[in-house]
């Protein structure tokens, strides 16, 4: 059943139980992880109308919205409306070309209806898993017609961004509370941003008029997207399966220091096309925070998962990582001669703070001294990135991981304002032993681009809770140049796993 349209001549109880009943039959039987919630919301949001009730399924389950007190039929435009407890408003701002669609994708944000020549001030906000309001506003002047594009307008001084910037709303996000990371936990919802435009220069704060609002929902997770939860032997992981029977390429997904089971890049990129494993091998049900060993045997093992995998691709597998993460890729790749591809994120190319275990072998820990560390003024903010020896000294190269016989293509990405490390001087010393060696290997540095390289339209984090310490640590990077580099840093990221996992012809550089 391709499409749906149901009348609300059986009445309007009749109506939603019925659709209710239709979505959870094709939850059934397309196994969609983001079915559920918006069988639920469908079944939770909607009131009694008192003209005829018009339910719309079309496609791939792409929307269930109504107006929740009922204007009469769904919206056809690109805007989500508001509905109950909203009044009437002046001014219509539309998300286009659609206001649900995955996170890392750009969208045109409009505005008709507004006064002609005169200031606005226009406000992003969204609430994460645990109640923390993160929110952007910048200040722009309509058009002679009363119409605004922020595609196409630069925005005044004075806001949390000003010039053209198309996406500055999302990018420029930022907690109510300090130290707060935007992050999403339940990748099985979206993260729901709320657009409004008030009069003049000001907003709720300021007791200015609210001329216009709409919502626009940004998901983690594309339809048909299958998420599985992984405990195989010692494995603690989630695996994301796209759409169809494949075979896909297929992707290790490892994040830092911080532990737990991180999973929305990971929903990303197989919303993208990859079969994508995301790793937990710190501080996560029964994995210590602090072990006295990582064994790279268990990171051999999610390799070994997943060429068991019927979906998955002849062709090698790939990993990538950030920060720790990265290190870890790395000696997965150097290691294992089933990953083919690596892309390394902010990463040192040797074994820092937790003796790393390969087989027999131990590579001892990269030399460090505690006392290098900073404090920010009087805010007990850590600054950690001059802790390490540097790597050009011979006297370190024991600790390195030597990439050097690897059988991989490397991506090695790293931010010039990385605060938490100097990732450019390590992440050029592992360039230059590959480049010696023969091997394939890219390498991009970022102006002002900090420590924690994330999916694009995430806000930087400069700073937030170390959980290990549970103490502010800094990050870095600079607002607008570190999400121009998560833009280009996602594109290569994407592109060099379909160039290096597609090719069965790959053969090693040594």
């Amino acid at each position: 059943m391709n499409s749906l349209s149901l009348l609300g001549v059986f009445g309007y109880s009749k109506t939603v139980k019925k659709f209710c009943q239709i979505l959870k039959t094709l939850n059934s039987n397309r196994g969609s992880a983001r079915m559920n919630y918006i069988t639920q919301k469908a079944s939770r949001s909607a009131a009694p109308c008192a003209a005829c009730t018009l339910w719309t399924f079309a496609g791939c389950e792409r929307k269930v919205q109504a107006e929740r007190r009922g204007r009469g039929l769904l919206p056809r435009t690109g805007a989500l409306l508001v509905g109950a407890g909203w009044p009437r408003m002046a001014a219509r701002i539309r998300v286009l070309p659609s206001p649900t669609c995955l996170y890392d994708e750009p969208v045109r944000v409009t505005i008709e209806g507004l006064p002609p020549l005169r200031e606005v001030t226009v406000r992003a906000w969204l609430e994460d898993e645990s109640g923390e309001r993160f929110q952007s506003t910048a200040y722009y002047r309509a058009g002679g017609q009363g119409e605004l594009d922020l595609s196409r307008c630069a925005a005044l001084g004075g806001g949390s961004y000003e010039g053209l910037e198309p996406m500055g709303l999302l990018w420029s996000l930022a907690p109510q509370t300090p130290w707060k990371r935007l992050s999403k936990r339940d990748v099985l919802t979206p993260f729901v941003v709320t657009y409004e435009v008030y009069e003049g220069r000001g907003g709720a704060e300021a007791a200015s008029r609210l001329l216009g609002s709409c919502r626009s929902e940004r998901w983690f997770l594309a339809e048909g997207v299958r998420r599985v939860a992984v405990r195989e032997g010692r494995l603690r992981a989630t695996l994301f399966l796209p759409p169809g029977p494949g075979p896909f390429p297929a992707l290790i997904d490892l994040y830092g220091s911080s532990g737990g089971l991180v999973e929305y890049r990971a929903s990303l990129l197989a919303s993208r096309g990859f079969v994508t494993l995301a790793v937990a091998y710190l501080a996560f049900e029964d994995l210590p925070a602090l072990p006295e060993v990582i064994e790279l045997d268990y990171f051999g093992e999610a390799v070994e998962f997943l060429q068991k995998q019927k979906q998955v691709k002849s062709t090698g597998i790939g990993v990538l990582g950030l920060s720790k993460g990265a290190d870890l890729a790395i000696a997965l790749a150097t290691f294992s001669p089933a990953v083919r591809a690596a892309v390394c994120i902010s990463g040192s190319g040797v074994n820092s703070f937790i003796p790393l275990q390969v087989k027999g072998l131990t590579i001892p820990l990269h030399p460090y001294d505690l006392r290098k560390c900073k404090t920010i003024g009087d805010s007990g903010i850590l600054d950690f990135s001059e802790i390490l020896d540097d790597p050009r000294d011979p006297a370190t190269w024991p600790c390195r991981i030597p990439v050097e016989k690897s059988l991989s293509t490397f991506l090695i990405l790293s931010g010039q304002d990385d605060r938490n490390l100097q990732s450019e001087l390590f992440c050029r010393e592992v360039v230059q032993r590959l480049r010696e060696s023969g091997h394939h290997v890219e390498f991009c540095s970022y102006p002002g681009a900090g420590h924690l390289l994330e999916p694009p339209y995430l806000p930087l984090c400069q700073v937030s809770i170390y959980r290990p310490l549970q103490t502010p640590v800094l990050w870095g990077g600079e607002w607008r140049e570190h999400a121009k580099a998560q833009e280009d840093v996602w594109q290569k990221i994407l592109a060099f796993f379909r160039q290096h996992l597609s090719d069965p012809t790959i053969k090693s550089q040594l």
